[in-house]
């Protein structure tokens, strides 16, 4: 068993707890404040080259903030429970305080990433839907794949180095 330790939250963790929240309230409000621009049927699905191959009603670009929302809370929750991780390293009380900061931070990096890609599908969406042209095209992809892995790939470094 996992010793279970209190992380206090670092400066550097409340101002990602913070843009986190900021960010959430903003993709709630640009959404809501273009839905009424719409034309009732919007892209709902983008296909590898970044252009539209699915269609549904306007109203369904309210489910990226929602999914966001409730992805959001589930990590913020799960953040408060380090010790039930699984890790690279044996969880020892010598390192446990480490390991467990570096996967918390992990995971509210995480959470930012979550929402700035769907905050870009909903501004994508709205673009296009919009009749605005496609700023992102092809490059999407490996800018989602690139939020998601380098700052997975650099902890998962980190946290072998601080075993």
């Amino acid at each position: 068993m996992q010793p279970k330790i209190k992380i206090p939250l670092t400066i550097t963790d409340k101002i990602l707890e913070i843009i986190g929240v900021l960010l959430l309230l903003f993709f709630w409000v640009y959404t809501i404040y273009h839905y009424k621009e719409l034309p009732e049927i919007i892209p709902t699905h983008f296909g590898a080259e970044g252009k539209p191959d699915g269609y549904g009603n306007k109203w369904t670009i309210f489910s990226l903030p929602a999914v966001s929302a409730i992805m959001y809370v589930g990590i913020t929750i799960a953040i408060q429970f380090p010790h039930r991780f699984n890790y690279l390293v044996t969880i020892t009380q010598e390192n446990a305080e480490k390991q467990y900061l570096l996967v918390t931070r992990l995971f509210r990096i995480m959470k930012l990433t979550v929402l700035a890609t769907f905050f870009l599908l909903d501004f994508q969406t709205i673009q296009i839907a919009l009749g605005q042209p496609d700023i992102f095209g092809r490059w999407f992809l490996l800018l989602v794949f690139a939020m998601i892995f380098v700052p997975l790939f650099y902890f998962l470094i980190q946290s072998s180095k601080n075993a």
